[in-house]
């Protein structure tokens, strides 16, 4: 019964027992102070205005709480507080708990930071990065390359393009003594060394509201960049576009590249992502965005149409991360929709299935409702 009421006093606070009736010893009052300092409506800057307040904050969060926790309380000091100084002071920010959304905070504050931050938020991305890449690569080369070896073999090998080595030892029972040769029945080849099997076109709304999509699309861009059967191109845009292929053997480079936080024209992403689709046929086109367009609808509508048309694989994601699509332009998606253009939110964890689907050329619909994804319309 105790420890059920010193849970509902942690939970409602301090003002919730004004007398001090439930007393709260060792660990647990520890727990109650932090969470105070955070959540006490009373007190405008619980945690005070010098970094060493700060500092300790963040270490006794991580000395009470699990680290799901801890990123959790980091991101609301972030926002309940306007700790943004929190990124922009090297000491602390060797404090923080890496975390996806906080990655992105970090990205947009980037411009801000004073040089001797700069190195220290680097770490931090990198770390954040580091942690993404154990979790999402090997799914990605495993649904790729499973994809690639029942679409890319060559049954017809021109004469330069002869895997002998397989071919001989397949062919091995049927030598003719009498002719001292094999006579092969099948001839392999090197089908996937010939060129890029298939072209992928990342194209990643940075706006303030896609910032955790923008780290997942560059990471994975990364990921699908280091597979040599994938010609992969990524562009981030808001009012501008930005062409960050060139930074796809770096995923901390490619992030410190973007800039988060402006605002959205999809119609001039598309124009500049457009002649890029040199193979329709062999081209996956994904765009990124919640489909708040701040340029013209109708020139958007129009290029979408041209690129699905042109025989491209056109999928738009309106949120690539772990949380879904809360808010999104449904007139748009609906409009794409009637283009034959799916529009629907997709988990870091499921894209290396989707682009295993796209790929072998799948019905995305069918894609879709094997994950129980609703497209949006």
């Amino acid at each position: 019964m105790n420890e059920r009421i010193e849970r509902w006093r942690l939970i409602l606070g301090k003002q919730a027992d004004p007398q001090g009736e439930v007393s709260l010893q060792g660990q647990v009052q520890g727990m109650d102070r932090v969470l105070e300092a955070l959540y006490d409506s009373d007190r405008k800057a619980g945690l005070g205005s010098s970094s060493p307040n700060v500092n300790r904050w963040l270490g006794d969060i991580r000395r009470y709480f699990p680290t799901p926790v801890v990123q959790l309380l980091q991101r609301d000091a972030l926002q309940r507080l306007g700790l943004e100084r929190m990124l922009l002071e090297p000491e602390l920010l060797e404090a923080i708990e890496p975390d996806i959304e906080l990655a992105g905070t970090i990205l947009s504050l980037n411009k801000a930071m004073p040089d001797q931050t700069r190195e220290s938020a680097r770490i931090v991305i990198r770390r954040i990065v580091e942690q993404l890449e154990q979790r999402l690569e090997n799914p990605m080369r495993q649904a790729i390359s499973g994809s690639i070896d029942r679409t890319a073999r060559n049954r017809r090998p021109r004469l330069n393009e002869v895997d002998w080595r397989r071919t001989i030892r397949a062919n091995l029972k049927h030598y003719q003594p009498e002719l001292k040769t094999i006579i092969p029945e099948q001839i392999f080849g090197f089908g996937r060394k010939r060129a890029y099997l298939k072209d992928v076109i990342l194209l990643a709304d940075q706006s303030g509201s896609m910032a955790t999509s923008v780290v997942y699309a560059g990471i994975l861009g990364c990921i699908m960049a280091s597979l040599r059967a994938l010609r992969t191109h990524l562009i981030a845009f808001d009012t501008s576009v930005a062409d960050l292929t060139e930074y796809l053997d770096d995923p901390v480079a490619l992030l410190f590249a973007t800039q988060l936080g402006g605002g959205t024209d999809i119609a001039k992403a598309l124009a500049y992502a457009q002649p890029l689709i040199q193979r329709p046929n062999d081209t996956i086109f994904v765009l990124i965005t919640d489909l708040y367009e701040g340029g013209r609808e109708e020139e958007m509508l129009k290029r979408a149409a041209n690129i699905k048309a042109s025989g491209a694989q056109f999928i738009t994601l309106l949120a690539l991360n772990d949380q879904g699509a809360p808010s999104y332009n449904k007139q748009l998606a609906g409009q794409l929709a009637a283009l034959d253009i799916p529009a629907f939110a997709c988990t870091p964890d499921q894209f290396p299935s989707l682009m295993a689907a796209a790929i072998k050329r799948e019905s995305l619909h069918s894609w879709m409702a094997r994950e129980g994804i609703a497209a949006k319309n």
